[in-house]
């Protein structure tokens, strides 16, 4: 269910198939919800208006927006991967905010894909949908056994970094310009000892102030940046900035 406007129109974009929309009936004159219905017009997807109390229920929002819609997500496996720059991998992230927020800067810095695997959140829950603002369309997202992951993407000649709290080597020093796997671990414990082992090396990123660690979001974004940076400056120097 992907729930908004904004959700609604990224699937469209995309060419996903949309299945039916569901419109909030007090708010089914609202120009966010009329500007949808008429992109879906001609395709056959079929409107149900429900009442505000039904429509509320439906909803996995506190605060629901007028329209909603069922879509068969595209379903793909760690082969759509194309390795041509970095792949984000979350183990045991658990938290929708987080791993939204990774897809969101995983699509935001070019990167190729990202692979969820152990206990980590359904990528198409209705809250990590929205923390990804639309950016689950956009690149490969898939979920995976760990070793079947690490092997496929070993195999096109990615190096594999675990992100450790401290002793690894800083992120800034990693060389993103080659094609590189970067495991985020769960937000309370992290990498387990036998994760890290099987990677290739360890980065940690480094911090000046009194926080013992940082949110998974923020520092698997900060990494991916990274990599955006480094790839800007070496293959596509020309490439535009925006704000």
């Amino acid at each position: 269910m992907l729930e908004g406007p904004d959700l609604i129109n990224a699937a469209l974009d995309a060419g996903a198939g949309i299945e039916a929309l569901f419109v909030d009936a007090d708010h089914r004159d609202a120009p966010v919800v009329t500007e949808v219905l008429a992109r879906v017009s001609a395709s056959g997807v079929r409107v149900f208006t429900l009442d505000a109390a039904t429509f509320a229920r439906v909803s996995d929002a506190a605060t629901p927006q007028p329209i909603m819609a069922s879509v068969a997500m595209p379903r793909s496996d760690v082969t759509s991967i194309t390795l041509e720059g970095l792949v984000l991998v979350l183990h045991d992230v658990r938290d929708p905010g987080n791993a939204g927020t990774l897809i969101r800067s995983a699509d935001a810095t070019g990167a190729s894909g990202v692979v969820f695997t152990g206990l980590s959140v359904d990528p198409f829950n209705p809250k990590t949908l929205r923390a990804s603002a639309g950016s689950v369309f956009h690149l490969p997202v898939v979920v995976a056994e760990l070793d079947v992951a690490l092997a496929f993407l070993r195999a096109g000649g990615a190096r594999v970094y675990a992100t450790v709290v401290r002793g690894g080597l800083s992120h800034r020093a990693v060389d993103f310009t080659v094609p590189s796997v970067v495991l985020i671990g769960n937000e309370s414990v992290g990498l387990s000892e036998e994760v890290v082992a099987e990677c290739d090396g360890a980065i940690t990123i480094e911090m000046a102030g009194k926080s013992e660690s940082l949110n998974a979001g923020v520092a698997g974004s900060l990494v991916a940046f990274e990599a955006l940076w480094q790839r800007r400056d070496t293959t596509s120097p020309s490439l535009p900035s925006s704000l």
